[in-house]
Parts: C-alpha cells; sequence; structure tokens
C-alpha cells in the first residue's frame, strides 16, 4: 500500500511459509496432490449419486451437496495457496481477496449447516426408522439445504464486506497463505471491539450450536446402537460414528478456535495450521469416511467402475 490511506489499497502480499524457504517445494508437492485428490474424491461421489437411481435418497443427497461445497471450498483456497507457495512472496489484489474471503465463509458456513443436517438426518433413520419417511421427507430435505445454503451467503455478506469497510493503514503483508478473516482484520487501524463482538456470536450460532447438535444426534444414536442385538452391528456403526465425528471434531474445533477471537494471540504458524486442518484435511478426508464406509456408495462405485470397464472393452 502506497499512502496510509484506505482508498490507495490496491493489493497486498500474502507471505504463506516463507519463514520456511526449504519446504516451499516440499509443501507444494504434498498441497497439490491432497488438491487433486480431493477434487478427484469428491466429484466420483456427486457423479455416482447423480447417476445411480438408488442413492437418490436424502442421506445420498445431503452427501452430494457436502462434495460440492468441499470442492468449492478447496478450489477458493487451494490454487492461491500453491501460487504463495511456488512464488514464497505473492501479491491478490483487494477485490480478490475480498472475493476469497467471502467465499471461503460462504462454503464453509454452509458445511457447518449441512453436517448439522446430516447429523440430524441420521439421527431419525437410526432412532425413527419407522417415521423416517415423514421426518425426512423431500419437502423437508429441500428447506434444510436451502436453509444451509442461505446462511452460507448471509453470513459471507454481513462478514466480508464488515471487514472491508475498515480503513487498511499498512502494513500489506498478510502472514498468512490466504485471504481469511483473522489475519486480514490484523492489518486494519480502526476499533473493531464491535466486530469482534459479532464474531463471537456468530461463530457461536454458526459453529457451536450445529456441532451441539451433532454432538446430541450421535449420543441419541450410540444409545440406539447399543440395543442393537447383533455384535458385528454395533461394531460397525461404532466405527462409522467414530470416524463421522473424527471428521466433525476436525472442522468445528479448528474453525472456532479460529474464528471465537479473531485477534486472538496464537503465533502466525499455529493460526495457519488451524486453518489448514479444517480448509485441507477435512474436503480429502470427507468422501473417504462418507464413502468408504457405506455399504450403498461402495455397491455403486463398483457398478460404476464396472460399466466403465465394459464399455471400454467394448
Amino acid at each position: 500500500m502506497k499512502r496510509q490511506n484506505k482508498s490507495s489499497v490496491v493489493e497486498f502480499i500474502l507471505l504463506g511459509f516463507s519463514n520456511f524457504p526449504e519446504l516451499q517445494e516440499q509443501l507444494f508437492g504434498v498441497f497439490l496432490i491432497i488438491y487433486l485428490v480431493t477434487l478427484v474424491g469428491n466429484a466420483i461421489i456427486i457423479v455416482i449419486i447423480c447417476l445411480e437411481q438408488s442413492l437418490h435418497a436424502p442421506m445420498y443427497l445431503f452427501l452430494k451437496n457436502l462434495s460440492v461445497v468441499d470442492m468449492s471450498f478447496s478450489t477458493v483456497i487451494m490454487p492461491q495457496m500453491l501460487v504463495v507457495l511456488s512464488t514464497e512472496k505473492t501479491t491478490i489484489t483487494f477485490s480478490g481477496c475480498f472475493v476469497q474471503m467471502y467465499f471461503l465463509l460462504l462454503f464453509g458456513g454452509t458445511e457447518c449447516f449441512l453436517l448439522g443436517a446430516m447429523a440430524y438426518d441420521r439421527f431419525a433413520a437410526i432412532c425413527h426408522p419407522l417415521k423416517y419417511p415423514v421426518i425426512m421427507n423431500n419437502s423437508v430435505f429441500t428447506k434444510l439445504v436451502m436453509f444451509s445454503w442461505a446462511s452460507g451467503i448471509t453470513m459471507a455478506t454481513v462478514q466480508t464486506t464488515w471487514v472491508f469497510s475498515f480503513p487498511f493503514c499498512g502494513p500489506s503483508e498478510i502472514n498468512h497463505l490466504f485471504c481469511e478473516t483473522p489475519p486480514v482484520l490484523e492489518l486494519t487501524c480502526a476499533d473493531t471491539f464491535l466486530f469482534e463482538i459479532y464474531a463471537f456470536t456468530g461463530t457461536i450460532l454458526i459453529i457451536i450450536c450445529p456441532f451441539l447438535l451433532i454432538l446430541l444426534s450421535y449420543i441419541r444414536i450410540l444409545f440406539a446402537i447399543l440395543k442393537m442385538p447383533s455384535t458385528t452391528g454395533r461394531q460397525k456403526a461404532f466405527s462409522t460414528c467414530a470416524s463421522h465425528l473424527t471428521s466433525v471434531t476436525l472442522f468445528y474445533g479448528t474453525g472456532s478456535l479460529t474464528y471465537l477471537q479473531p485477534k486472538s494471540g496464537y503465533s502466525p504458524e499455529t493460526k495457519k495450521l488451524m486453518s489448514l486442518s479444517y480448509s485441507l484435511l477435512t474436503p480429502l478426508l470427507n468422501p473417504l469416511i462418507y464413502t468408504l464406509r457405506n455399504t450403498e456408495m461402495k455397491r455403486a462405485l463398483m457398478k460404476f467402475w464396472r460399466r466403465k470397464v465394459d464399455l471400454h472393452t467394448f
């Protein structure tokens, strides 16, 4: 930034992991592989659910929406992150930073509510199997999905507009991998007390509340599992619930630590690692967790693969 004036802000510098130049190439390779695997894994889920008629049920349609969100979430972050790693220092325009933050919040907020809706869907299916078609009918499913997306859009619009309404007085260096709210907020030269109250309250509503809903749903599910007569069935259900909760805890835990206190005392490197946990690992793990532990999805995947092989052979 050339002058100490908000109107002069034309670009920021993303520092990334520039403090560790010897690791840049290795990190670039690792993150590129993770990004490609994330794209392929989620794309396969979307294609299979679209093509397989037997998977046109709320559980799998929620999963399709989650895969769309995860692919989009990764695409908002990863290309810019790879550029940062390959050039050590890179610039991003003021408007580019605004757009990246907006879509990061949109997809992150949408995922928070989608995961909560998916937990409620599993609770209804396992704890109330006879009433499930009524509890989770097409109308309820559509409303839950629309609410998730609308909540993400609303949060992104309010928060991004508010952050970029502050004056930026320099320096122009964002000590982060991408334009996330906390590191960008550190560059402002205005009183952000009201925004921090909003961020704290918003994080509780958008992250903590859905997370508590998920925990309560899984507690009820676990009680239902304990009543199962089959030991094998109980072990399988416990394994599936544990893997789901691991992914959910990783996403909500690191997300809440990042956004509950936007100007927290964590070191920049710690903040980067926390951001990578929910922006990198969750989109990568979700296809594995929600697909490989699901019999119907594995069956549909094998059917899709055989169809491809038969067409190729023919």
